[in-house]
């Protein structure tokens, strides 16, 4: 199968301006996202999408590959459906969100490898166990599954609420859902076509609109724990990271 891994980097953010050329230990967010993708072993080309002339400036002066795409799209999957539309012989696109600077190259494989013996699955996302600490925050998006495997619901809020943790096995974990899709090409460009649903516009989850529409979203558990820039604390703290382990 043919890997395209696609970097969505918007240059407008309302909490943290010029977001993908941030300053991350000397280097734009932008250039350490695409690096560690590059790492992949399944995509055959790693690529950004931006709508910036700056951003597309930095991009090609660290040598990385770069589309310019068109500045009004609504959603990241518009972004990732006109990616597609330029590029039709690859079978399974995979959208890395460009600011996630410490993205680990195995979980870009690892959801590849997804695809390989399921012929019918269409998009797929992965989850891994929340701290504690993350349950009330709504930019902490919960997930809960199917018994194998599937999305039953993405939330801003707590779920499943723990009315009751004396099970046999103890009480359910929290999933932390982990903003990376996998998606067959044709897949993405019908459900970037899907208007917007209730849900979706009421916890503004655009993967909602796939479970809305009927479709189906497998879930893959990793214990990845991701560390997203979008706040300048946020920012700080990723920065403090790697000046603490040297990055």
């Amino acid at each position: 199968m043919n890997f395209l891994c696609v970097i969505p980097a918007r240059y407008s953010s309302t909490r943290l301006p010029g977001k993908p050329l941030a300053m991350i230990a000397g280097k734009p967010m932008i250039q350490h996202v695409y690096e560690r993708a590059k790492q992949a072993k399944r995509p055959a080309t790693v690529l950004v999408a931006t709508d910036h002339e700056l951003v597309y400036n930095a991009v090609a002066g660290f040598g990385g590959e770069v589309l310019m795409t068109a500045a009004g799209h609504p959603t990241g999957t518009d972004r990732l459906a006109e990616v597609a539309a330029h590029y039709p012989a690859v079978d399974v696109i995979i959208n890395v969100q460009g600011d996630e600077p410490l993205i680990q190259p195995a979980i870009i494989d690892l959801l590849a490898g997804a695809f390989d013996d399921s012929p019918g699955l269409t998009m797929a996302t992965l989850m891994t166990e929340m701290d504690p600490d993350e349950y009330k925050l709504p930019s902490a998006v919960k997930i809960v599954v199917s018994l194998d495997g599937y999305a039953l619901y993405f939330s801003r809020s707590l779920i499943p609420f723990p009315r009751n943790n004396n099970l046999p096995g103890g009480p359910l974990p929290v999933y932390k859902h982990i903003g990376i899709y996998a998606y067959r090409r044709d897949f993405l460009l019908s459900y970037a076509a899907l208007p917007p649903t209730p849900l979706e516009l009421t916890e503004s989850l655009e993967q909602l609109r796939a479970l809305e529409h009927g479709y189906k979203i497998k879930v893959l558990k990793t214990d990845f724990k991701s560390i997203g820039v979008d706040t300048p604390e946020e920012l700080e703290r990723v920065n403090a990271y790697f000046r603490k382990h040297s990055l």
